[in-house]
């Protein structure tokens, strides 16, 4: 396997780490916004350990569907937040809300590891693998903790080596001669880099690569 995969490890290290730079602020207040994200900070981690659950989900029937989720009950708490099937008790506390966020990383990373290549299952940004799904994980991991790294004020600095490989995997019109955490950012809608505009709009591509 070359270097330039994304595998079950990235998802660990990656949820990892994020929860390590959370925990050091549970006396922050999770309610205020998430960065420039319409949703509070507890909010973003549940989006963010509902995604996680969500693309181990895609992996796991007998035969994945090319068309369609797995059709799980979505619902949002309040209107206008995020429509999930994973939610933290809030009376655990953000300690609480890092194990649901550690155990729905556990899982992807599981199915990751566990799946065959040669499986695909639907995405709405492309039917892709287990690689894919892993990518996905580690992007939505890294540019959602910068949400709430900055709602509650605490640094978040990803690996550039991850942030290259998953730009390499998703976003393969990136520009490739950028510092990698702030082009991660770029092609997820959240800055700029020079050379190019803030964007409006993105999406990536979790077709496996040839």
């Amino acid at each position: 396997m070359s270097d330039d995969r994304v595998t079950a490890d990235d998802v660990e290290s990656a949820v990892r780490l994020a929860a390590g730079a959370l925990r050091g602020a549970e006396a922050a207040d999770w309610d205020g916004k998430a960065g420039s994200l319409e949703w509070s900070c507890w909010e973003t981690v549940e989006h963010l350990a509902d995604d996680l659950f969500a693309y181990a989900a895609q992996l796991g029937p007998q035969g994945p569907s090319l068309d369609t989720e797995v059709p799980f009950g979505w619902d949002a708490k309040r209107a206008g937040g995020p429509a999930n099937v994973v939610f933290a008790d809030r009376t655990a506390g953000p300690a609480g809300l890092m194990q649901v966020l550690e155990a729905c990383g556990a899982l992807l990373a599981a199915m990751v590891r566990t799946t065959p290549s040669t499986v695909r299952s639907y995405h709405t940004f492309g039917v892709s693998d287990a690689e894919g799904f892993a990518a996905m994980g580690v992007v939505e991991t890294l540019v959602h903790v910068h949400d709430v790294a900055e709602g509650l004020g605490v640094g978040w600095q990803p690996d550039a080596g991850l942030c290259d490989r998953v730009l390499r995997r998703l976003f393969p019109d990136a520009p490739t001669d950028t510092d990698r955490w702030p082009t991660l950012l770029w092609a997820t809608g959240r800055g700029e880099i020079p050379g190019y505009a803030r964007l409006t709009r993105w999406r990536w591509y979790g077709e496996p690569r040839a």
